[in-house]
């Protein structure tokens, strides 16, 4: 792992602590090998004046599901180190009690909540902190000898965690896990199945242990046969077939949801390679690479081997809740992710952002996997603990900030004549609803017109050249898995004439837009 630290760049940041606290949250951020999308979490410990101007000691911790990459000085809150402290010497703690104990003692109210794990960064002495789902420590910690194995890469550098619920009773084992140790040796603590601490007196100190310990981590997975070599490739041809069998799929996941989703197909060399292998299905099925993903991935992906695939994951989500349900209330049983035999894998989401999301974990999902099984096994945590996560009020909340949804949300457009006038306009509405919408205009400048906004996008295209028509709707289907809304629009107004002066040209050219072109394109 290539350490991303530059001296000028810190240097810009001075003495602020909370600026340079920033400066390598991005660093971390910046490397999905790290943290993905909210994963992850970091602080700094410093002492600033209160609203009376008195001093104060304080802990800037990451907000809770805030992304590392682009995290500004806003996304961190301001908490009591003192208050964090206390609560880290009770003996019992409701998840209510805190997050209210948590805003209770935050100096800025507006602030975003404090990370689950605030009182885990509190009860470390040092004052910066840095937490990551880094895969190569997960791939470790997952093998079937990774108590072992973590022992044996280093020694008493680290301090060893075994797997406990995030938050409160994670912070009581660090608490005690660390009373009596020698901080000038330690570098970090190892999560196992879960991740990554490591902490120092200094910015560069404790990102500086990040890098080293992490890419210790990989090279002990190489050693095991678990390198970049053990990713499977293939190459693979979508056909039409394949094309109508992803829109079913898209429906049946869009009914089990109970609201329209995208699919993202991902057919590249290494989703391929995956989907290729004949144990694709029983790897990506043991659980999560981490137990966060779980809240956006659920607890495995369905795997597209037959028409009732769908359907027979949701009898499984069904029926594994009422084995392992304390309580909680039951979830959609709609697949976040699916794996497509011998094609790829498949992100589901209402919207772009949440199907992308989907797609990068994905991505680093099957090919950390399959690392780790090449290591000497690929295993995840029992069930029973990823479904506690999967349902832990405390990691849906951050699911729950989204925007109420469009009424066209998830659902797919293609509008021809798209490039101006009554076209255009439905095109933007169609977009303004919620829908992605990819409008068709023979105008050289409908991708310029219909550009620069996420999910409305033009394509130069002409619509009595039925095979590009043709191959323009499959590439929709392919980009986002299936079709919901077709406003044929298209229209010239040819040169008027006397019938029996009419040009024949421009009589069939006016039929072949106006009237054959949207037979074809329907």
């Amino acid at each position: 792992m290539q350490s991303l630290w530059s001296d000028e760049e810190a240097r810009a940041c001075g003495d602020d602590a909370l600026a340079l606290r920033v400066y390598t949250s991005r660093l971390l951020g910046r490397d999905p090998e790290l943290v993905l999308h909210g994963g992850g979490n970091t602080s700094v410990k410093a002492t600033v004046s209160d609203f009376f101007g008195d001093p104060v000691e304080v802990l800037y911790i990451k907000g809770s599901g805030g992304d590392l990459a682009k995290i500004g000085p806003e996304g961190f809150a301001a908490v009591k180190l003192s208050v964090l402290l206390r609560i880290a010497d009770l003996s019992t703690l409701t998840d209510a009690e805190m997050v209210r104990e948590q805003r209770a003692a935050m100096l800025d109210p507006a602030s975003p909540n404090p990370s689950i794990e605030a009182v885990v960064h509190a009860v470390l002495p040092q004052r910066f902190v840095d937490h990551t789902h880094a895969n190569a420590v997960v791939a470790l910690t997952n093998q079937p000898d990774g108590l072992e194995l973590v022992k044996k890469t280093w020694g008493d550098r680290v301090i060893i965690v075994p797997w406990i619920m995030p938050g409160f009773l994670l912070a009581k084992a660090v608490r005690e896990l660390t009373k009596d140790a020698d901080w000038s040796k330690v570098e970090g603590l190892i999560l196992m199945q879960h991740g990554i601490f490591t902490f120092g007196d200094t910015a560069a100190e404790s990102y500086s242990h990040m890098i080293r310990l992490v890419s210790e981590a990989e090279a002990a997975l190489a050693a095991r046969g678990g390198s970049s070599s053990a990713i499977a490739t293939a190459d693979v041809e979508i056909t039409q077939n394949d094309l109508l069998a992803l829109a079913a799929a898209r429906k049946e996941v869009s009914q089990a949801r109970g609201r329209a989703v995208l699919a993202f197909a991902e057919t590249g060399p290494e989703a391929a390679g995956f989907a290729s292998r004949p144990d694709a299905g029983d790897l990506a099925t043991r659980g999560t690479l981490t137990p966060d993903h779980s809240i956006r991935m659920k607890r495995r992906p369905v795997v597209l081997d037959g028409a009732e695939a769908v359907a027979a994951f949701g009898g499984w989500y069904g029926d594994s809740h009422t084995r392992l349900q304390k309580g909680q209330p039951a979830l959609d049983a709609a697949p976040r992710w699916a794996v497509w035999p011998g094609k790829g894998t498949v992100a589901f989401g209402t919207t772009l952002i949440e199907a992308g999301i989907v797609k990068d974990i994905a991505e680093h999902t099957v090919r950390t996997i399959q690392q780790a099984e090449a290591a000497g096994g690929w295993t995840a945590l029992p069930e029973a603990d990823l479904f506690e996560i999967e349902h832990w009020d405390l990691e849906q909340a951050k699911l729950r900030g989204a925007p109420a949804p469009k009424p066209l949300q998830g659902k797919i457009a293609i509008v021809s004549g798209a490039a101006a006038g009554i076209g255009r306009a439905i095109a933007e509405e169609l977009h303004a609803q919620g829908a992605v919408v990819t409008g068709f205009d023979l105008n050289p400048e409908t991708p310029v017109r219909l550009g620069g906004r996420p999910g409305l996008t033009g394509r130069v295209l002409n619509l009595t050249d039925y095979p590009a028509v043709e191959q323009a709707v499959q590439d929709v289907v392919r980009q986002y898995g299936g079709l919901d809304i077709l406003v044929s629009n298209a229209g010239i107004f040819t040169a008027g004439a006397n019938f029996e002066y009419m040009d024949p040209a421009n009589w069939a050219k006016s039929l072949e837009v106006n009237l054959t072109s949207h037979m074809k394109l329907l």
